[in-house]
């Protein structure tokens, strides 16, 4: 068993310091991605939706290339949600434009806010590492 390791895109260095957590870590065949949500590395979150999600999955996306990994092969998503229903077509709709069979374990939540106002979506991935 090896010890964990922190994943952090060089994008992603003031995450590690500002909120003291690693954007991924690896641990025995797996990588935890912490939540990436709608708002950009660079400002305020858009008010559009189309744009959040992406956003959301774009940072996901980030992390995954830096073990060398895409979304085939995450096994696990928890999407996060305010207003849910206002939104949850475009969302299956962009998720499916990057997810493949087999596809991961899926389950979305509504949840009433988060740390930063007008965010509207969270993605909390699990992938696997590839074998050798």
């Amino acid at each position: 068993m090896t010890n964990p390791r922190a994943l952090i895109p060089p994008r992603m260095a003031s995450l590690e310091q500002d909120w003291q957590m690693s954007p991924g870590i690896v641990s025995n065949g797996h990588v935890f991605l912490t939540g990436f949500n709608g708002c950009p590395l660079d400002g305020p979150p858009s008010p559009d939706p189309e744009t959040q999600i992406t956003t959301a999955f774009d940072a996901v996306e980030m992390v995954l290339a830096e073990a060398g990994l895409g979304f085939a092969d995450v096994i696990e998503m928890t999407s996060y949600h305010v207003g849910l229903a206002d939104h949850l077509t475009l969302f299956r709709k962009l998720r499916e434009a990057r997810v493949s069979r087999p596809y991961p374990a899926w389950t979305a939540i509504e949840v009433a806010g988060f740390a930063t106002p007008g965010v509207i979506v969270e993605l909390k991935v699990v992938a696997r590492l590839k074998s050798d």
